[in-house]
Formats: structure tokens, C-alpha cells, sequence
């Protein structure tokens, strides 16, 4: 049973994962697809928890970067 678990998630996280990465491509929401399938994945594979955690800090980081830049131009406006 445990096998079969592993086999889906795989699967399934594996699937979700690359249809996040044609929408970075495509028109979509790969900012919310990606770690979704990341986070599947991260149930049964540490390497996912390292790469959905590296995901999330440069989201974040970005997050910060443009309200910086947003506060900027409406202070300047």
C-alpha cells in the first residue's frame, strides 16, 4: 500500500509541477501551481521540501522587492 501512496503522489505532484511550468510559459497560474505540485511532492521526497522552501523565500523576496518599488513610484506621483 505504501508503494502504491508513493507511486501516485509522484505522479500526481509530478503532473501538477509541469503543468505549472508551461503556464510560466503560457498564460496561467504558475505561482500557485508550482508549489502545489512542490508540495505533494514534499510528502514524500525531502529534495521537494528543499526546492518548495527555496520557491516560497524567493516569492517572498520578490513580494518585497516589488511593494518597495510600488511605494516608490507613489511617493514620486
Amino acid at each position: 500500500m505504501k508503494i502504491i501512496k508513493k507511486t501516485l503522489v509522484t505522479l500526481i505532484g509530478t503532473l501538477i509541477l509541469l503543468v505549472g511550468v508551461v503556464f510560466i510559459v503560457l498564460p496561467g497560474p504558475a505561482v500557485l501551481i508550482i508549489p502545489l505540485g512542490l508540495a505533494l511532492l514534499a510528502t514524500e521526497y525531502p529534495i521537494a521540501e528543499k526546492w518548495l522552501r527555496r520557491f516560497q523565500r524567493q516569492l517572498s523576496s520578490s513580494a518585497k522587492w516589488a511593494d518597495a518599488k510600488w511605494r516608490a513610484f507613489r511617493q514620486r506621483g
